[in-house]
């Protein structure tokens, strides 16, 4: 347990405990931003990773939904950008909620807000601006694709609370970072079917899945602080529920490449996954936090065999 706060400049010449060794936020930004950036998870690009694949996933769908072709990309690089603000958001959120917690965790107590880098009204100012960054990006899409994506927030915003209500914060997270998904596909068609929806429940599984193995480093704080997860939930028995959680991904999002009309291809690359899930599941070590810190950043892995093979499945149609 750490209480202490940290709040002289030397702080920010520290990396947070799964920062990104020698990651250019925190060695190459002047000292002024680099708590900002701490703020935004720069530093640690997984999360910006996993919110911007289903994007991907839901634009190359609906692209092989139409017939086929080379996805926007424009589009593409829209989500990009948006999917690195709004996980800065989100992050933003969760420090400004966490406050009182981070300080008492090891693994988060070098965060900006405990470390005493960034004030709480320095961190909100900063939250609205992204927030209106973000919805910039937003208003380059068609208007269901904005009501679509204006939607998500309220599950953004009810997210950093519900570990301290629930054993299930893993599926909150599952709805608001695979929302993508859904406006993906709204993008090209302006509208939702079941596709679509069925892709969105595969991430949210998926999600289950990742989130767990990553909550399983901080479950002895989490158990002392009283905070809940699905680490603490299942336990030992954690490699089973990991096993359903992978399961049902691949197979809903299976049944959404069917629903859309994706070939060999796109299927193909559900396989794919599913061999990378496999081998998650090989390694998975609930006692050994770096090793679910590992396995957490490799879906990165799971995510893009997906999109690729969507990707090529539309292009070469």
């Amino acid at each position: 347990m750490y209480t202490a706060r940290m709040s002289d400049a030397s702080s920010q010449h520290k990396r947070v405990a799964d920062a990104l060794p020698g990651h250019w936020a925190d060695n190459i930004l002047p000292l002024a931003f680099r708590p900002y950036a701490r703020l935004m998870r720069l530093e640690r690009p997984i999360g910006w990773w996993l919110l911007l694949l289903p994007c991907w996933w839901g634009l190359a769908l609906g692209q092989i939904a139409l017939g086929g072709g080379i996805p926007n990309l424009w589009f593409a690089l829209l989500f990009l950008i948006g999917a690195i603000i709004m996980r800065g958001a989100g992050c933003t959120l969760n420090d400004i909620a966490d406050r009182n917690f981070d300080g008492k965790v090891e693994r988060t107590r070098l965060r900006p807000i405990p470390a005493g880098q960034v004030s709480v009204r320095q961190a909100f100012v900063f939250l609205a601006v992204l927030c209106l960054a973000g919805l910039l990006v937003l208003l380059q899409f068609n208007w269901f694709t904005v009501g679509t994506g204006a939607a998500s927030l309220l599950i953004v915003a009810i997210y950093p609370f519900m570990k301290r209500i629930t054993y299930w914060p893993q599926a909150v997270l599952g709805l608001a970072f695979n929302w993508g998904a859904l406006v993906g596909w709204t993008s090209l068609h302006g509208s939702l079917s079941w596709a679509p929806v069925l892709l969105y429940a595969g991430g949210i599984a998926w999600t289950l899945g990742y989130d767990t193995i990553y909550a399983h480093q901080d479950k002895e704080d989490d158990a002392v602080i009283g905070v809940k997860s699905t680490a603490l939930k299942f336990g030992d028995t954690s490699i089973y529920w990991l096993g359903l959680f992978y399961f049902a991904s691949l197979a809903l999002i299976d049944a959404a490449i069917w629903l859309a009309g994706g070939s060999v291809i796109a299927h193909l690359g559900v396989a794919a996954a599913a061999l990378h899930a496999a081998w998650q599941l090989a390694r998975f070590d609930a006692g050994n936090g770096t090793r679910c810190l590992e396995l957490f950043r490799s879906n990165r892995i799971f995510g893009l065999l997906i999109t690729l093979a969507l990707v090529l499945d539309s292009s070469l149609t």
